[in-house]
């Protein structure tokens, strides 16, 4: 009997010992290190992501249509005045009065062609204005995919965290379930109770539990993905593929502010309205400008077979009926200028708000990635062998389970903080300076 025992004592320090160097060496190969750019599964990459998005998302494909009307415009802005035609017959005498000269013989028929003439370049700065309001146009829907690419960013940071956290879940419940082989080996060589051993099958519970919430919100991450891209492959079908990492090397902040200045596309829109609003103003200064009607007129007035006259027509300007849109105007520069102010100060609070949360991150993840991961590993290992070997306790045992699920699922969630920090960062910026 005691050689029994002694060959399960030694089977057992075999498992353990292949429990510990096995799993533990398995661990951090399945995490991807800094920079190595080796993806974790087949699938869409950001950049496969991102084209699709702008191909088929139809928030973004509507508001583009934006642009093409405003360039309609433009070609409304600059037409010309249509010249009017106007047709008489005068002195028509249908009644028989008077001697008989025939029934034509005093009809005056005449025809007259009118063209209004714009003076003080209208034309011109009603196509100006018409451009500019194009280049809002094209701003606003710029910084209209710089907003959504950030909620797509998210979308696809969440299902990287997602698929990490289920890894994790799986090799946790693979690793307790190497483990509980192990105890159930021990129990039947007589080396710990049965109620031990309940305890250790209990806990197993909340392993699946971890893995079906990873699975469920691995769907919903891939859901909401999809919605994004109006896609509809099934969600078994649908995978994504990306680093799941942080970076330490941060630009400083200044340079940040620099490129949002020089990026933003809402910036550039508020810039665009205060240059729109000054040609506007002079387009309500010009409209108060009088515009000359040329005309040419033919007819016939017997006995001369046929005449022709010229005239000009022109507007007495005794009332300014266009003082008010020339004050509104010169009011909607400094409004369009106040607005322009507080883009500015936007610009900053985003970039700077954006910066240290990146830069909080990247604080919190330095130490996991230095030392608290491998210890974390190094206690759950050394725990699991010890008390496989009865040298510390069952609380002991799923205490440092519990630590090192803990310390795992904390990294893996600040990665993803991080990267989603990383997306407003580049959202602030207003182009990708984090990939």
């Amino acid at each position: 009997m005691g050689r029994k025992i002694q060959r399960y004592q030694w089977m057992l320090v075999v498992l353990a010992l292949g429990a510990a160097t096995g799993l533990s060496a398995q661990q951090p190969a399945s995490r991807q290190q800094p920079g190595s750019g080796v993806p974790a599964a087949a699938g869409l990459t950001w950049d496969q992501v991102k084209d699709r998005f702008e191909q088929n998302n139809p928030t973004l494909l509507a508001d583009k249509l934006n642009i093409d009307e405003s360039k309609a415009q433009e070609i409304t802005a600059y037409l010309r005045p249509n010249p009017q035609l106007g047709l008489l017959s005068d002195q028509i005498t249908p009644f028989n009065v008077g001697p008989d000269h025939g029934p034509l013989a005093y009809l005056l028929p005449s025809a007259t062609v009118s063209y209004l003439h714009e003076r003080e370049h209208k034309r011109e700065l009603r196509l100006e204005s018409a451009k500019k309001a194009t280049g809002i146009a094209e701003s606003s829907h710029a910084d209209l995919e710089r907003t959504t690419l950030f909620t797509l960013r998210s979308a696809f940071v969440s299902t990287l965290q997602a698929k990490a956290v289920l890894k994790l879940a799986t090799d946790d419940l693979e690793y307790y379930d190497h483990l509980l082989g192990i105890s159930r080996v021990r129990f039947q060589a007589g080396d710990i109770a049965q109620i031990d051993l309940d305890r250790l099958e209990l806990q197993r519970v909340q392993y699946e539990s971890d893995v079906q919430t990873a699975l469920v919100n691995l769907r919903t991450a891939k859901i909401q993905l999809l919605t994004l891209l109006n896609d509809r492959t099934p969600v078994e079908q649908f995978d994504v593929d990306g680093v799941f990492d942080f970076s330490d090397q941060i630009l400083p902040q200044d340079d940040f502010r620099k490129m949002a200045l020089d990026t933003r596309p809402d910036l550039k829109a508020a810039m665009e309205a205060v240059d729109k609003a000054q040609t506007d103003h002079k387009l309500a200064i010009a409209n108060g400008s009088t515009d000359p009607t040329f005309s040419f007129d033919v007819g016939r007035n017997p006995p001369i077979d046929l005449y022709f006259g010229l005239g000009v027509s022109i507007p007495l300007r005794i009332f300014d009926r266009n003082q008010g849109e020339k004050l509104r105007t010169k009011l909607d520069i400094e409004r369009n200028q106040r607005l322009l102010d507080a883009s500015q100060a936007q610009v900053y609070s985003d970039v700077d708000t954006a910066y240290v949360t990146v830069s909080s991150n990247v604080t919190l993840l330095q130490p996991y990635q230095a030392k608290y991961l491998q210890m974390a590993v190094r206690v759950r290992d050394t725990i699991a062998f010890s008390y496989q070997h009865g040298g510390a306790s069952l609380l002991d045992f799923l205490n440092a389970q519990s630590e090192y699920r803990a310390v795992e699922l904390n990294y893996v969630n600040l990665v993803g903080a991080y990267l989603t920090a990383a997306a407003q960062l580049n959202m602030a910026v207003g182009r990708e300076v984090i990939q």
